[in-house]
């Protein structure tokens, strides 16, 4: 099954801390508990530093989209800059971790996973024009284009929109024009 999702279908939802507003591009819903999710995936802007929100039992993937970047502070542990865009970065939703913005607001790429029921993997795809990339046969493909425009199995993917294949066949991201895509692959554990 395949299902594309565009701007009229995302949904602005407040941080749970309260620090600010996300918008979520998709939620997949968790298989025994209505109240949670097994996957969220959303684009959010960080317009001053603070705290992250707590998601205890969740992976996390952040990636910079927009910005001079953010430095993240793990208890007593080193800063971790991320001041690089398109480049994911892991940690665990129930770190508690400060942001400290580096030159004014952000927008960053969020991936976050129930990590008791289902594994991620995040990657950001530049195709050049003509390539084709393929996508595993995996349980879910997310696929959101940030640049350019993409397609899979004839279905189009422009900036801003994206693809949720739920157990895809063997399948082949193509751009004829060249493309960013961040793809997302989703597997439950056994």
């Amino acid at each position: 099954m395949m299902r594309r999702l565009g701007p009229a279908d995302y949904r602005d939802m407040p941080w749970k801390n309260g620090g600010g507003v996300t918008r979520e591009l998709l939620k997949v819903p968790h298989p025994s508990d209505p109240a949670r999710f097994l996957a969220r995936v959303s684009i959010a802007t960080v317009a001053s530093s603070g705290p992250f929100s707590v998601f205890p039992g969740v992976d996390r993937i952040l990636t910079l989209l927009e910005g001079e970047g953010m430095a993240l502070s793990f208890g007593n542990g080193p800063e971790v800059v991320l001041d690089r865009p398109l480049r994911p970065f892991a940690f665990p939703g129930e770190a508690e971790l400060q942001c400290r913005l580096l030159g004014g607001p952000v927008r960053d790429f969020n991936l976050m996973v129930d990590r008791a029921v289902a594994e991620a993997s995040l990657e950001v795809v530049r195709l050049s024009p003509g390539e084709t990339r393929p996508l595993a046969g995996v349980w879910c493909v997310l696929l959101h284009c940030l640049e350019g425009e993409a397609s899979v199995a004839g279905e189009p993917l422009a900036v801003d929109e994206t693809l949720w294949l739920e157990q895809p066949e063997p399948r082949a991201l193509r751009s004829d024009e060249g493309s960013v895509v961040v793809a997302i692959q989703l597997n439950r554990r056994a």
